[in-house]
């Protein structure tokens, strides 16, 4: 199951650390966030080093659906709502920058830029739509209510954003990292304050990123109470419509529309890890029906982490931890979300005020209901008398039928048939699986 990134980049490889280092900031994990934490603090002069415990781009990143958007569903509206104006005018302004950021750097790199426009739409309630639209308008951005015309289907209603943008993320990142200081194959076995344990040697640090999708510390911040894992699904499509706009629907088990190259890219199947979900049949059944004569040449699955609140969780890791940093809970928005991650942690880290900060503090109020659905799902994987069991807090493991791997239900740890960790929080194998 190789994503189309996977058979279109030439893949950039870096060695194994081999003894011991000192930096002044240790990043953990080489997905798009780590990358472009390294990648920043490069360029402002400072010491640093990334650690990947397997290669770099091969987790979360290699199967994104690359859309570089301020347009994140429906949440400025709900931002507007549920903390005012200023926040959600603070959030809208660090995606603007971060798409900027992306047009500069992308005008000197060959990785598949292209100007698109964006579209939220609802299947079913129109005044969804017309709200974000709202929203957005009052937050300065000019956004349209549309009657999509390229979706196979009729809508109730859709906003859109012109000019956002798609890429190939695998070039964007191989590029920008061929000269960064980072070590693959280089696992953090434990992490002891100013110093990680590796596999291949000691690295000693003054400040600490953690960018590995989902936070593997365990003792500080309690997100494995703030976070939730959700799985969704991508064929790739040959001689389907061509579509030239970039479509989402605003539910979470809705579909998703891009285009690469001569291919129809076409997302959903969405699920809460662990849990029963479309997967790709919904997404064959959709194509047969809609486009019966395409041809499926790739398909793929990704994993997002799901904040209380929609909004990622970027800064220190948790009021106690001052020189630990976090990047996660991006929501299925990770591309941008990633850039405005380097660009706050790097201030942060260098001593600077960051005037974006305080619109994702990571340890702001749990107080959602969210949270409750997440405890109960813990609780209830905890107490659930069944094995496999997880590594990470002994939650049952669940058997994944489509994808033929143990999934986690409380925190979206996953495993192969034999055992093997594919994605955090577990740090560990799970061998006894496979036995």
């Amino acid at each position: 199951m190789e994503s189309v990134w996977q058979q279109n980049a030439k893949f950039v490889r870096f060695d194994p650390l081999n003894g011991n280092k000192k930096t002044e900031v240790l990043i953990i994990g080489g997905g798009i966030a780590g990358i472009l934490c390294a990648y920043k603090l490069k360029k402002a002069g400072v010491d640093c080093l990334l650690a990947e415990a397997s290669e770099v781009c091969q987790g979360i990143t290699k199967n994104t659906t690359a859309k570089i958007t301020l347009q994140h569903g429906l949440i400025y509206d709900k931002i507007i709502k549920e903390y005012g104006k200023e926040k959600a005018k603070l959030y809208l302004d660090a995606q603007i920058i971060a798409c900027k950021e992306y047009e500069n750097l992308c005008s000197k790199i060959d990785c598949n830029y292209e100007v698109r426009d964006s579209y939220v739409y609802s299947l079913n309630d129109r005044k969804k739509t017309e709200r974000e639209k709202e929203a957005l308008n009052l937050l300065g951005v000019k956004a349209l209510n549309s009657d999509v015309k390229e979706l196979p289907f009729n809508v109730a209603g859709a906003v859109c954003v012109k000019n956002q943008a798609q890429f190939h993320p695998l070039k964007f990142l191989y590029s920008i990292s061929k000269d960064l200081p980072i070590y693959e194959n280089t696992k953090v076995i434990e992490l002891k304050p100013g110093k990680a344990v590796t596999d291949k040697g000691v690295i000693n640090y003054k400040k600490l990123i953690i960018a590995t999708h989902f936070p593997i510390l365990n003792k500080h911040g309690g997100y494995f109470f703030k976070l939730y894992q959700h799985r969704s699904y991508v064929l790739a499509l040959k001689d389907a419509q061509e579509i030239k706009g970039m479509y989402v629907d605003e539910s979470d088990t809705g579909l998703s529309f891009r285009s690469f190259e001569n291919l129809l890219l076409l997302g959903g199947g969405a699920h809460r890890t662990g849990k029963k979900g479309g997967c790709w049949q919904e997404l064959e059944k959709f194509a047969k029906e809609h486009y019966p004569k395409a041809q499926i040449v790739s398909k793929w699955a990704t994993q997002d982490c799901m904040t209380l609140d929609g909004i990622p969780y970027i800064g220190r890791y948790s009021k106690s931890t001052p020189n630990v940093f976090v990047a996660t809970g991006f929501n299925k928005w990770g591309m941008t979300n990633a850039m405005v991650s380097a660009g706050i942690l790097c201030d942060l880290v260098c001593g600077k005020t960051n005037i974006y900060a305080k619109s994702f503090l990571p340890y702001r109020t749990m107080l959602h209901p969210q949270l409750a659905l997440n405890a109960f799902e813990s609780v209830s994987g905890i107490l659930r008398p069944t094995t496999p069991r997880c590594p990470h807090l002994g939650c049952a493991l669940v058997y994944n039928s489509a994808e033929h791997s143990w999934d986690c239900p409380c925190h979206g740890s996953r495993f192969t048939e034999m055992g093997e960790l594919i994605d955090n929080p577990a740090t560990d194998d799970k061998p006894e699986i496979g036995e």
